[in-house]
């Protein structure tokens, strides 16, 4: 294990050195003063969020000229509005994207969509399949020899589908997405030998860490751009005695997983990659673009450290794009903080 705190020495030779985010950017007075007002402007403009980020992290955000990890995912809420991030969202037009992106790892099959759960085949619910929703988190139903049953499946199903996912944390993605219940395959996860969950976050092709969670053991573990693990814990599993034993085939899997990730992620500024663990191979599994809804933490700071130092968001769709009046003198002055601080 590495010491707290502290890079693997090859992620300083690969990356260059670190440079918090938090260094006085030496731009003009006129971009600090545009950048001044649309941190006014957008707090206003939202401040049910801005006081939710504070209950939640403890510090007033920076939403218009972002430095560190949360203030990034909270810009990214406000001002990033990808049309990317809609079909990544949704989790039936993401298992395409991955598709097209990585053909030679498989998901697991659809076996139906509806936009009533009553319409489920109910031979589908005899075996062992997962029910969800395409247009929010945690909304699974684990189905085996017909438990629940399909009346129980119908009504929780068509409350999800009544749900506007995504409001209260501003995760705007999800807003667009046509809620559509879905049957899929349910794989036997690695659960209590390997992993169930292996989490890869990615800014601009390059591998920031990735989360390993066995959420059948209640354990997880951080790693390294080279699979090597790291020290300190996620926030699903805190605790120290919480860490996740290393094997040869987990080691295996995140190779893997490290070497997928990029080229699923593409050119996008930041976002995370999930796979699915089984005891033969790695399955695909969502892609995230507000991970933990911005505000997962750490115990060991240099992971939001090196998030901080790779997310490049004048790589950003927002930056990306031309822009006229007000919203283009904010674009040229966040521009510019950029420059000076990469």
């Amino acid at each position: 294990m590495l010491p707290t705190g502290r890079l693997h020495p090859d992620q300083a030779s690969r990356t260059g050195p670190y440079t918090p985010m938090t260094a006085k950017a030496d731009i003009s007075w006129t971009d600090r003063a545009i950048l001044s007002v649309a941190r006014l402007w957008l707090t206003l403009r939202h401040p049910a969020l801005v006081v939710r980020f504070f209950m939640k992290l403890g510090y007033l955000p920076n939403p218009a000229a972002p430095a560190r990890y949360h203030e990034m995912l909270l810009w990214r809420k406000l001002v990033d509005r990808n049309p990317l991030f809609v079909t990544l969202t949704d989790k039936l037009a993401a298992k395409a994207y991955i598709h097209d992106a990585c053909p030679e790892i498989a998901g697991p099959e659809t076996l139906w969509r509806g936009q009533d759960a009553a319409d489920i085949p109910a031979d589908l619910l005899a075996g062992a399949v997962m029910v969800k929703a395409n247009h929010g988190s945690a909304m699974n139903i684990f189905v085996r020899d017909g438990e629940p049953d399909h009346a129980a499946i119908m009504r929780k199903a068509n409350r999800w589908l009544r749900k506007r996912y995504g409001r209260r944390d501003g995760e705007w993605a999800y807003w667009p997405v046509v809620p559509t219940v879905f049957v899929e395959e349910r794989l036997t996860l690695s659960g209590g030998t390997i992993a169930t969950d292996i989490k890869v976050h990615v800014c601009s092709g390059v591998i920031s860490h990735v989360w390993v969670e066995d959420k059948h053991a209640e354990r997880s573990l951080l790693f390294d751009r080279q699979a090597t693990p790291l020290p300190g814990r996620d926030p699903d599993y805190p605790r120290e005695d919480q860490a996740l034993p290393v094997n040869a085939r987990l080691i295996d899997h995140v190779r893997q997983a490290i070497s997928m990730a990029p080229g699923i992620a593409g050119d996008l500024d930041y976002i995370r990659i999930d796979f699915l663990v089984t005891d033969g191979s790695l399955y695909a599994g969502e892609i995230t673009a507000y991970s933990a809804a911005g505000y997962g933490t750490w115990t060991n700071p240099v992971i939001a450290e090196e998030i901080e130092r790779l997310w490049r968001i004048d790589q950003s769709a927002f930056l990306r794009r031309q822009h006229k009046g007000a919203v283009r003198l904010y674009a040229d002055a966040l521009r510019a903080r950029c420059r000076s601080r990469n």
